[in-house]
């Protein structure tokens, strides 16, 4: 009995080739390299990345880390470790003086503008009854620059006349004398450095600011008394 002849089927994968053959290039990019310079773009040699890397930083840039942001607090502390002892007590010094000297200035401000309520003294000569003014100050008779807010007094010129004892003004007596003038309950003592060529006996000439302590400066002239602090000659008390 003849054998029946041999009936040769096409394998599957022959067939599926033929008639699918966009599968073998399915498998070929499943199974292919990835590109090795753009591994998330789509290519015949490599799938599909879904998630591509991140960006690389420009060239010269090196990549900031949190351990070099952590590294530079150590390093400050290392560098302020290495001053010296005696730089760190230098600096202590000066910050205490500078200090020191901006509480003074603000106690001393503070103290210059406060009002005196002080009794007039009569022990060398006075109370005595006036008009007080007030002037541009500069350099007085008794060779003394005054500026303005001194606590200072230019005394009548008939007062200062009588008292000098040298044809020259520096060496008045009633130069650098005290004086305390009184207007309500308010006092101011002042110190002579001028003559007042304009003034009545018991006038005083003072400036501007220190006049704002006692009245009002549109006022311009107002009654004053005042009465020497120190001994003076008898011909001025």
């Amino acid at each position: 009995m003849a054998s029946s002849p041999t009936t040769t089927h096409p394998s599957t994968s022959t067939t599926n080739t033929f008639l699918f053959p966009w599968r073998t290039s399915k498998i070929a990019i499943a199974n292919g390299p990835k590109s090795p310079r753009f591994p998330w773009v789509t290519s015949p040699r490599g799938p599909l990345n879904a998630n591509p890397p991140s960006p690389l930083p420009p060239r010269g840039v090196p990549p900031t880390t949190d351990a070099g942001k952590r590294s530079s607090l150590p390093a400050s502390i290392k560098q302020y470790s290495l001053i010296s002892k005696r730089t760190k007590i230098v600096f202590g010094v000066v910050i205490a003086c500078i200090l020191i000297l901006i509480i003074g200035l603000a106690a001393g401000l503070s103290a210059r503008n406060k009002s005196q309520h002080l009794p007039l003294p009569s022990d060398n000569g006075g109370p005595y009854q006036g008009q007080l003014t007030y002037y541009a100050p500069g350099l007085g008779a008794c060779g003394i620059e005054s500026k303005n807010g001194d606590n200072i007094v230019s005394v009548a010129h008939a007062l200062f006349d009588a008292a000098s004892t040298s044809a020259n003004p520096n060496l008045n007596p009633l130069c650098g004398k005290m004086v305390r003038a009184k207007r309500g309950e308010t006092t101011v003592d002042l110190k002579v450095v001028d003559r007042c060529t304009g003034c009545q006996p018991w006038d005083l000439d003072i400036t501007e600011k220190t006049f704002a302590k006692l009245a009002r400066v549109e006022q311009g002239r107002v009654d004053v008394e005042w009465s020497w602090l120190e001994e003076v000659p008898d011909a001025a008390s």
